[in-house]
């Protein structure tokens, strides 16, 4: 992007005469003054003030006309205007004198008439970028002199860009990313093209051998279209490239060699491909950021790749490449990603002899040896990742002094001896040493750093008490100390807590303290497999948050206090501890088996209510005007109205009360002209009252075993619970109908699409961001509102396709109550089918079995995802969720994940987005432990800046 901007730049026509500079006499030519006059109406006069000078106005420049006698207008920006009138252009278009004109970053749909357009014969400069045109690209032909021409980030269609852009004689730089241009890629362009970005569209085939006769090409930019086969080994004709980008593609085959001929060569980028073969060992001798990851390049990487002067980025993640890491660094190296190979040998001492390291991840090899103290001499290292290797020996205490580590990952190695003090790490925000060999005590002062938010030491041999200090940390929101042999009483514990806190399989006594009731954010406690005594104390009744509590073998006694019904309690083991009463997910669990006496209990006392509930639905029916004659008019023709065998009011307001007719809702889904809606598990109707008032009728598509509707007083019960809710983001049921074989559930209708429609409709507009916002609040305050219920609501299916809206940014999350009346274990399929749409799913669910707040944080996490890119949550069968991960995984690419038709809107705009994209690639982080819970991510989306 930023050479894209320099070349805009380099092509602009010279700098006229400023506002300032524009001599007081001669004035502007009289025909154009009148013309930007007229022009202000319409632009608005906040931005053209009619009263002052039109060569003073922002984004005019003015020149003098060849005569000398007057000023003439040659340049006019107006980006990011909010202008979407047509009408400026047909105006603007009479200024014959005009040489460059930017209209990006505004809302047009239609440029009208080009073909009486005065400007087309002098016009050099067109930027229309980030606005809504999908009219023919031939309409554009007319402009014979452009130099400069970006249309990028619109919505162009079309399959054979050679007919269109052959008119264009003097074009030196076309843009046209970010549309939805097929075909093959064009090479009808004149021979002085020196910038060509076609990235963002739906061009197939392979690269044309007539790319290569552009001699004087110096950006090619082909990312993230289809395109197959091998690269031509023609570059030694372009010897003016300066940077290659082809991420995103099926290429296959070799890197050519004749990339080495190009000594200008500053950028190439081949990620997310199919390349095989070796890496070539010279390709480094002029590129400074290289881009060769998620690829399948084998061999060995030559022992000068790093090592020549100006190299800046390397990634070479996830290959085959084998053999040592090469001894010599470029002293301006910076990011070095080496990870997912099957590199060997020793980390080499010289690794930072450059001292310009900021980020080295070696993760994922077969490497051997000790980690070099010298690593410590890369004093601007941020991110160190050396994990799932097999490193030995003890970590260096030069590691300690590196003050701008912010992640230490040393996990799954033979690491062994004492755990250094870490004290000086004051940057340190996530420490993962775990599955090692480290003996010895926790450092006291590695809870004193301030900015400590993850600690995992589990699997090691680490004895001693949990040191006090733990109290006073002030991040930490995820401890794991499990598998060592840690002795001693349970200190207490840092509020900041929320994730997870797992001290299982240690040597721990005493008593559960009772302090860990104020640890009110946590998700999930496990204090399995220690030598805990005495009862649990009724304090833990305060973690609101928590779904999981394992207190599994202990010497426990008393009883479990009771909790709200969603959270999973294990007990087994304490022969002394008996279940508490009230609490329905108390049963002793193994983590393996589970026995669902709950669900035998609820039947039981299902069965003894029904008299009472039916006696209750009676009344009901008699106060709400339940009871209707069977009438058949406006019925279509062979189709019959279900028969209503029981419905019920559930909403209190009498405005809905008096205008709800159930026979009439049973009649418009007897009419499937009605449909407006099918998901899954249901079907939406439109039904209109006799008072003339809307609503929806969802059907659920109970011919499926899995739907418990059978038991129909249970299916009342659990949809008037969820009628009593009240949130505007969230779509609460006013009334049911029980029919002999289905079940309807009635709403108001607000009905204006859904999110999926919004963004990836076939006629839908490109969303912008502060909507896009909206709509993500809107979720997060629904969700968190559920998660928060006293009985706390999950949803079995979060997607784009399930959440309706009321607008444009007004959302309200649907399917609520399908967790409470689907059984997954009477479906035939595992129960991730059963759980979600594909994309969605949290890929715990696969193995789990079990609905969780950490799922929907996940599928959460996805919407964020589709918002901010604006693609769906599959793409040629690649999860969105983790194409984003491992993009985001290298932090030079997280640009891409962006959809750069709206995060270029503004500075604000896109520095906003890249915090909300933080928070959902946390969403979607591949442990449910590690997931937010959702009221932090409220929190932090309402703080996202």
């Amino acid at each position: 992007m930023l050479v894209l901007l320099f070349f805009l730049f380099l092509f602009h026509p010279a700098p006229m005469a400023s506002a300032a500079d524009a001599p007081s006499s001669p004035e502007l030519d009289k025909t154009q003054n009148s013309i930007m006059t007229n022009l202000s109406s319409i632009v608005g006069t906040n931005t053209w003030n009619s009263t002052i000078p039109v060569c003073n106005w922002p984004g005019v420049t003015c020149s003098r006309s060849g005569s000398g006698s007057s000023l003439v207008v040659t340049n006019i920006k107006l980006s990011n205007c909010g202008m979407s009138n047509k009408s400026i252009f047909a105006s603007i278009c009479s200024i014959d004198t005009l040489q460059s004109l930017d209209l990006s970053r505004n809302s047009f749909t239609d440029l009208g008439d080009l073909t009486s357009c005065r400007m087309k014969e002098g016009l050099r400069s067109l930027n229309l970028s980030s606005n809504r045109l999908s009219q023919p690209l031939s309409d554009l032909s007319q402009f014979l002199q452009l130099e400069v021409l970006d249309l990028s980030i619109n919505h162009f269609t079309g399959g054979n860009l050679n007919t269109y852009l052959s008119s264009f004689r003097n074009l030196r730089s076309l843009n046209l990313s970010f549309n939805s241009f097929s075909g093959d890629v064009p090479t009808s362009m004149v021979g002085s093209l020196a910038e060509l970005v076609l990235s963002g569209n739906q061009l197939s085939g392979s690269i044309p051998q007539g790319v290569f006769s552009y001699k004087n090409l110096t950006l090619l930019d082909l990312r993230q279209n289809y395109l197959i086969g091998s690269i031509p080994n023609k570059f030694n004709n372009i010897s003016k490239l300066e940077s290659l980008i082809l991420s995103g593609n099926n290429l296959t085959g070799q890197i050519p060699l004749s990339l080495l001929h190009v000594t200008t060569l500053s950028r190439f980028a081949a990620n997310q491909n199919n390349f095989t073969g070796p890496i070539p060992s010279n390709i480094t001798n002029h590129v400074s950021m290289l881009d060769l990851s998620y690829n399948s390049l084998s061999g060995k990487i030559a022992p000068d790749f790093l090592s020549h002067p100006g190299l800046q980025t390397v990634d070479l993640t996830s290959n085959m490449l084998e053999g040592a890491i090469p001894r010599n660094l470029s002293r301006s190296l910076y990011r070095l990603r080496l990870g997912g190979n099957r590199l060997s040998g020793i980390i080499p001492s010289s690794i930072c002899d450059g001292r310009g390291l900021t980020y080295l991840e070696l993760n994922n090899n077969q490497l051997t040896g000790n980690i070099p103290s010298e690593l410590g001499n890369c004093k601007n290292l941020s991110l160190l990742s050396l994990p799932s290797n097999k490193l030995q020996g003890l970590v260096p205490d030069a590691i300690s002094s590196l003050d701008k580590l912010v992640v230490l990952n040393l996990q799954n190695n033979s690491l062994s001896g004492r755990i250094p003090n870490f004290s000086d790490l004051r940057s340190l925000s996530t420490l993962n040493l775990s599955h090692n060999s480290f003996t010895g005590q926790i450092p006291y002062g590695i809870f004193q750093l301030q900015k400590l938010s993850t600690l995992d030491l589990q699997g090691n041999n680490i004895s001693g008490d949990i040191p006090v200090s733990i109290s006073s940390s002030q991040s930490l929101i995820e401890l794991n100390l499990a598998n060592n042999v840690l002795t001693g009483t349970i200190p207490t514990m840092p509020t900041t807590l929320s994730t997870s806190l797992n001290l299982s399989h240690n040597n721990l006594s005493g008593s559960i303290p009772s302090s860990l009731g104020n640890l009110i954010e946590l998700e999930i406690l496990d204090l399995s497999y220690n030598g805990l005594s005495g009862e649990v104390p009724s304090s833990l009744r305060n973690l609101q948050s928590l779904t999981q509590l394992v207190l599994s073998y202990n010497d426990l006694s008393g009883s479990v206090p009771s909790f709200h019904q969603n959270v999973e309690i294990s007990t087994v083991g304490n022969p002394g501890l008996t279940n508490g009463t009230g609490n329905n997910n108390d049963t002793p669990t193994t983590g393996k088996k589970k026995m669902h006496i709950v669900v035998i209990i609820v039947f039981s006392i299902a069965g003894a209510l029904v008299g009472l509930c039916l006696l209750a639905a009676a009344v009901m029916m008699l106060l709400s005007k339940i009871i209707y004659r069977v009438e058949d008019e406006g019925l279509p023709a062979g189709e019959s109205v279900p028969q209503i065998r029981n419905g019920c009011l559930i909403t209190m307001n009498s405005i809905h009360t008096s205008a709800i007719e159930f026979m009439k809702a049973m009649e418009a889904v007897s009419n499937h002209q009605n449909i407006f809606l099918k998901t899954r598990f249901c079907t939406y109707y439109k039904a209109v009252m006799p008072n003339g008032t809307t609503y929806s009728v969802k059907k659920l598509n109970s011919s499926d075993k899995i739907f418990q509707i059978g038991n129909q007083e249970k299916f009342a019960r659990e949809i008037e619970v969820l009628g009593k809710l009240t949130n505007s983001n969230v779509m609460v049921p006013m009334a049911y109908i029980l029919t002999v074989g289905s079940a309807y559930l009635i709403y108001e209708h607000a009905y204006k699409g859904t999110v999926s429609d919004l963004l990836h409709g076939v006629q839908s507009d490109v969303i912008d961001w502060p909507s896009r916002y909206s709509i993500a609040l809107g979720v997060a305050q629904g969700l968190t509102f559920l998660h928060g219920c006293t009985q706390p609501v999950l949803l079995l299916d979060l997607s784009t396709r399930t959440i309706h809206l009321k607008s444009k940014n007004e959302p309200q999350i649907g399917d609520i109550e399908l967790y409470k009346i689907i059984d997954p274990s009477r479906s035939t399929g595992s129960f991730s089918t059963i759980a979600g749409t594909v994309g969605y799913i949290p890929p715990e669910y696969a193995y789990t079995m079990r609905l969780t707040m950490a799922g929907n944080v996940y599928s959460f996490g996805v919407i964020l995802l589709e918002l901010l890119t604006g693609k769906p949550s599959v793409t040629h069968g690649i999860e969105l969720a983790k194409w984003a991960l491992s993009l985001s995984a290298r932090p030079d690419q997280r640009e891409q994940i962006l959809d750069t038709r709206i995060s270029g809107a503004s500075i604000a705009v896109h520095s906003q987005m890249l915090s909300v994209l933080n928070i959902a690639l946390a969403c979607v982080a591949f442990s449910p432990d590690a997931r937010p819970k959702m009221r932090n991510v409220l929190r932090m989306l309402f703080n996202a800046k």
